[in-house]
């Protein structure tokens, strides 16, 4: 974490200095007539939205709730690998490592053969897979996600915070002002339900509005899109409870099937106490809604204890239940615009998470892909609103999170049909069912979808063709960018690389160096830092504002192959000491050598050439957009001259 760049100053660094333009800063009572960007809904999807939107002061943002006080207790409580990556991007991950439960191994248990009306443990697996992710799979209430991301908001330069209390009444697109960053064309009436106010009507008007206001979202209703899908007819129920209990993995994650009382599935919660657990309900009939059940908690009880027999379970006090059924649901689109009109506008109401997907809660995939939907759309926003690109750039958004919403509906269908099918007898491994054996199976070969790191955009205009791919197969074009561990040139400090991809609406050029010394006149990597310092085709150059840090576009990093001992600071390319700040103060902290300590360094761990070098492209939301030569000199001008707009 840098600061002091622009002077010393005292306090939390996390906290921004206020916007200058006291008109920008938020009024927690009032809504302006006009804004840049209205999110709808404090769910995870609106919250990841406006915490990255609340770095940029010159972006006006607000974001609307018809709930009346932020949440207490939250639904969803599993954060996958690749969320956890992305929380080291927004500066909070630590805070959920130190609260949360980490998730470290999953048992699996069946009906005993001897006795099916008992159970017994059938094995035991490591939960996420060796070098997949420097961070864990964490369990912790999504309300306490919520709030670090509220205090990202609020120490942001506009001290963004919600607008509680305020219900979507009506939403219109003005589509013949769509094709003008600086038209306001979207009408939103909100009806304001807190007390003291209740049938008041606020008019905002909107440059863009994003629906995150869940599977009922009033703003894709707005749009006339629908949820399409079917649901299981199968029914479940969720509680968090404290309780005593004599089954041996209650501080586990555990998948638990009876021959004849259905299935469980636990989760360990955090504080050393608390547990979630899932336990299978009735069918439901065609067509019938589990609201149509009276269910109880004392049933759900009841029906956990028979699961777990001969185990005993006393429920002391009960935080939190509910009961659902399981569907799988998305829309055809996930923004306000027509097949037929893509040519001819672009997107100005964008919906994202449970308003445009809706998944089984058992792959832990609900929240996780609704944070990364707006992370894919929170930076490209501010590429529009910061006149970096055309309008037109947003039709990326839905094209790559519908593809990607649908691979993981399909892989979640099956998924949950796997924990409701019943268990194949051993006395008839022809029947029906299926066989606990090929749950565990298919849990530990489909890691890497629960871990959320099997995400990969197709070849398209942000995600470059393979032809270089062979210069660093282990950053794979389109998935996230995979990190590893090096050491900082500059201060020895030991680092994950990817804490230096901050969710700060930037792109990194992470300039993998060939074998020469970065002093040697014939070295590839001082080649690219001199092209990109002194090119008029340098995208430094012509995608970077005048009189703004060099580094305020495009984050240059270099990693050496040498060790961080035989290489000495003063012979480095000035590109990667880049001077920033009003007192124009020298960045230490872009060049990093392998770490000596941990095991493979990251050109053996990522297979990058080590005679050639790469330049590994990744986009603001953290995935690998294009590999290249670090002599493409030409070829990295025309990608991002295929998007990015030249300044004056």
């Amino acid at each position: 974490m840098q600061f002091f760049t622009n002077g010393f100053t005292v306090g939390d660094p996390d906290i921004a200095p206020p916007n200058p333009d006291a008109t920008a800063i938020v009024d927690p009572e009032r809504l302006p007539a006009e804004v840049d960007v209205l999110i709808v809904g404090c769910g995870p999807a609106g919250l990841t939205l406006a915490a990255q939107l609340a770095r940029f002061p010159d972006i006006r943002t607000r974001i609307v709730e018809q709930k009346l006080a932020a949440l207490t207790h939250g639904q969803a409580d599993g954060i996958a690998c690749r969320s956890m990556e992305m929380f080291e991007g927004f500066g909070f991950r630590e805070r959920i490592e130190r609260e949360g439960y980490r998730v470290n191994e999953t048992t699996f248990w069946k009906s005993d053969e001897a006795d099916r009306g008992r159970i017994v443990r059938q094995g035991r697996v490591q939960d996420v897979e060796d070098g997949l992710s420097p961070y864990p799979h964490m369990i912790l209430n999504q309300a306490r996600v919520h709030e670090f991301y509220l205090d990202v908001m609020r120490n942001g330069p506009n001290r963004l915070v919600p607008h509680y209390g305020r219900r979507l009444a009506d939403l219109n697109v003005d589509a013949a002002l769509s094709a003008d960053v600086d038209d306001h064309p979207v009408t939103v009436r909100l009806e304001r339900v807190d007390p003291g106010h209740e049938g008041e009507i606020e008019t905002v008007r909107a440059r863009w509005v994003v629906g995150c206001d869940g599977a009922r979202s009033a703003v894709r209703r707005s749009l006339g899109r629908e949820l399409v899908g079917d649901f299981a007819n199968k029914a479940w129920g969720v509680m968090d409870v404290l309780a005593v209990t004599d089954f041996p993995d209650i501080r586990l994650k555990s998948l638990i099937r009876s021959a004849d009382e259905g299935a469980i599935v636990l989760i360990p919660r955090e504080g050393g106490h608390l547990v979630r657990i899932y336990v299978e309900m009735d069918e439901l009939a065609a067509d019938e809604r589990v609201a149509a059940r009276a269910i109880t908690i004392e049933g759900l009880i009841a029906a956990a204890r028979r699961i777990l027999r001969p185990y005993s379970l006393e429920v002391k006090e009960v935080a939190w239940w509910s009961v659902y059924e399981i569907g799988q649901r998305v829309c055809d689109k996930f923004d306000d615009v027509r097949e037929d009109e893509i040519a001819t506008r672009p997107p100005r109401v964008f919906i994202a998470g449970d308003a445009c997907h809706t998944h089984s809660p058992k792959a832990g995939q609900g929240m996780n892909v609704s944070m990364q939907d707006t992370f894919n759309l929170g930076w490209k926003l501010a590429t529009v609103l910061r006149r970096r690109a055309a309008p037109a750039f947003l039709h990326t958004y839905s094209a790559e999170r519908r593809a990607i919403a649908q691979d993981l509906i399909d892989f979640d269908r099956e998924w949950a049909a796997m924990l409701s099918a019943p268990v194949k007898s051993p006395d008839d491994p022809d029947g029906e069912g299926v066989d606990p054996a090929e749950v565990q199976r298919y849990f530990v070969s489909h890691g890497r979808y629960t871990a959320g790191t099997a995400t990969r955009y197709a070849p398209a205009l942000l995600t470059g063709d393979p032809r270089h791919q062979y210069l660093a197969p282990g950053f794979a074009i389109g998935m996230r960018f995979h990190s590893a561990p090096v050491v900082r040139l500059a201060d020895a400090k030991p680092v994950e690389l990817i804490s230096a991809l901050e969710a700060d609406g930037r792109w990194r050029l992470l300039a993998f160096a060939d074998r020469c010394e970065p002093a040697d006149a014939v070295s590839r990597l001082r080649a690219l830092c001199d092209h990109l310092a002194t090119s008029p085709a340098s995208p430094l150059r012509r995608h970077t504002p005048a009189g703004a840090d060099v580094d305020s576009v495009f984050d240059l990093r270099a990693v050496l192959q040498q060790g961080h001992r035989d290489m000495r600071l003063e012979t480095m390319p000035p590109l990667l000491l880049p001077r920033k700040g009003r007192h124009g103060l020298v960045d230490y902290e872009k060049i990093f050598c392998p770490d000596p300590k941990a095991g493979p360094d990251v050109f053996d761990l990522r297979g990058v050439d080590r005679d050639r070098g790469a330049l590994v492209i990744v986009r603001p939301d953290q995935y690998v957009a294009h590999v290249l030569p670090l002599d493409a000199h030409e070829e990295l001008a025309a990608y991002f001259d295929g998007f990015l707009l030249p300044v004056g």
